[in-house]
């Protein structure tokens, strides 16, 4: 044993394990106080480098510890200097721990090498300790990848070296050509810590470059408003209530505009500067009576009127306000924007609009088309002459001898005695929820609660295909028939001036509706492909009486008994009734 400790002085020095001894005499020990602390959660492993216990690092720390006494065992983790914080991210740390094992293994074997040179295998036995080589305190320098951190270690001398002190830790810097973000006080605070050796510091940083960020719109109006009908307790919905509209004064924002951020410029501890990437203005989603405010900060409307999104730009359209009935008084209506009627549309007289339509009142034998949404408070009495066209949704109370034109889809209460169009779903639930009489077509689902009527009223449901494009086919077809026939008739007459012309100008529109039948049957041909699914088509209601019937496809299926409840589809080519 006497030779053991003789060793461990030729190794490290005598002057520290003196100083050791004096401390621990000097030194009274602490009583364990009586409720230990709740201990630190474990941090995560992924920071740290795990050595195994035969590894040169340990080697060398058991040597120190064995001579000094009890010291914190070697930690290699990429936090900061109080240990409160990582600053390496989890996959970034992962990366340099595998480039730090590296420089660790070759710097630590290559230390132990001089201790305890090759061929003395065991130092500690024979007749005298093996001459020890002086070393002083070494340090080793570890800059990661990305260039923005620089870390050190120091080993401990032996033989009677040097000690480490602040020259030798910024030596090993300047051999890494560190220069940037070097913490001076850290730097003096090492060589007197009680833990300076066989544990890492963060000794310089650098700064990262921050790209700016890309500008932003912010909305303040839905680009696509939700269409849902509040049913209340009673089943019953207010179609007075119903608005897709969403209004706005002039000078009021439609959106909000984000402007972007500049970049902030980074550099490296080797003092390399890195660009940053500033950030790309978003550009305004600007339409027709829109504009930018003079700040730069918010899309305004010019006009007041009706916000609109129409795919790329949000566009304000103006409102017609009827105030009381479309009659004599207004005349017909054409307009470009939207269009608010609160009386009635008499019979006979005509309401057209680009937009939306709004009929707080009852439509008569009238036709009102609607380039977006149709919404009828009241609803319609068409005495068999009133047609209603929306391109997109219809909404009523009832309809009642119309022509309906949906070509997306159609609510209501009550629809009697109607030829019904929809590319859509038809739903007629709310109310009364009865369809009688009439035909009823749609491309996907018609949804009653009363199918007919116990008088045994022929109610006709067809399901499939795109009704209303279809209908606008067959309407084209017969024009271009009727342009035809004109045609012939005047080529049968005596030559004049008045003829020829009469036939430019048939033969010229005749060219121009085939030309559109052509491509109206390439859009229908891939909409059909698109669309015309049997899985989607069905029939349901609460009770359908005898004389209602159901068509999908091809086949046919008129109910003889009152059934209920219903949920007809198509299966294997043929109506089944569940």
């Amino acid at each position: 044993m006497a030779k053991k400790n003789s060793l461990l002085p030729w190794l490290f020095g005598n002057h520290r394990n003196k100083e050791a001894q004096q401390s621990q005499k000097s030194e009274p020990r602490l009583q364990a106080p009586v409720q230990d602390p709740p201990p630190a959660p474990p941090k995560p492993e992924s920071f740290r480098l795990e050595l195994p216990p035969n590894h040169a690092i340990n080697k060398l720390w058991k040597l120190w510890r064995e001579e000094v006494g009890k010291q914190p065992a070697p930690s290699f983790r990429f936090e900061t200097a109080d240990g409160n914080g990582e600053v390496l991210a989890a996959a970034q740390a992962k990366q340099e721990l595998a480039r730090l094992l590296l420089t660790v293994n070759a710097s630590a074997n290559q230390r132990l090498n001089k201790l305890v040179p090759k061929g003395n295998g065991n130092p500690q036995k024979g007749d005298g300790p093996p001459p020890v080589p002086e070393l002083d305190a070494g340090v080793v320098a570890f800059v990661t990848n990305d260039r923005l951190t620089a870390w050190v270690f120091a080993y401990p001398p032996s033989g009677g070296g040097k000690e480490l002190d602040r020259e030798m830790l910024a030596q090993a810097l300047r051999e890494k050509q560190v220069v940037h973000g070097i913490d001076e006080d850290l730097l003096d605070a090492i060589p007197g810590r009680p833990d300076r050796y066989f544990r890492l510091y963060l000794a310089a940083r650098g700064k990262a470059a921050v790209h700016g960020k890309d500008g932003q719109i912010v909305d303040l109006f839905q680009r696509n408003p939700e269409r849902k009908l509040a049913v209340d307790e009673y089943n019953r919905v207010d179609y007075a209530s119903i608005s897709f509209i969403q209004n706005v004064n002039e000078g009021d924002a439609i959106c909000r505009i984000i402007a972007p951020t500049l970049g902030a410029g980074g550099k490296t501890v080797l003092g390399q500067d890195l660009p940053a990437r500033d950030g790309r203005a978003a550009a305004p989603p600007k339409g027709r009576n829109t504009a930018v405010n003079e700040a730069g900060d918010a899309l305004i409307a010019t006009k007041t009127g009706r916000v609109e999104f129409s795919g790329r730009a949000f566009q304000v359209k103006p409102v017609l306000e009827i105030e009381a009935n479309v009659d004599y008084s207004t005349g017909h209506i054409n307009f470009l924007g939207d269009v608010h009627v609160h009386g009635d549309v008499c019979t006979g007289f005509t309401v057209r609009a680009m937009g939306n339509i709004t009929v707080d009142g009852v439509v008569e034998a009238a036709t009102v088309e609607a380039g977006g949404d149709l919404i009828m408070v009241k609803g319609a009495q068409g005495d068999n002459r009133a047609v209603l066209r929306a391109s997109h949704s219809i909404y009523a109370k009832y309809l009642e001898n119309c022509c309906v034109y949906a070509m997306e889809d159609l609510h209501a209460d009550c629809v009697i005695n109607c030829d019904v169009y929809c590319d859509g779903t038809v739903e007629v639930r709310s109310g009364r929820g009865t369809i009688i009489g009439g035909s009823v077509r749609a491309a996907h689902e018609v949804s009653a609660g009363v199918l007919g009527s116990r008088s045994e009223c022929q109610t006709d449901v067809v399901l499939g295909g795109l009704p209303c494009q279809e209908f606008d086919q067959e309407v084209l077809v017969r024009e271009i028939t009727d342009l035809e026939e004109k045609l012939e008739k005047i080529e049968n007459q005596p030559d004049s001036p008045t003829k020829f012309t009469r036939m430019g100008k048939l033969r010229m529109q005749l060219t121009i509706n085939k030309n559109k039948l052509e491509q109206f049957r390439k859009d229908l041909e891939e909409q059909w492909e698109e669309q015309d699914n049997p899985g989607l088509r069905c029939l349901t209601c609460g009770v359908a009486y005898p004389g209602a019937s159901v068509t999908i496809g091809p086949a046919s299926y008129r109910f003889q008994q009152e059934t209920r409840p219903v949920n007809a589809s198509l299966v294997a080519g043929e109506i089944a009734i569940i």
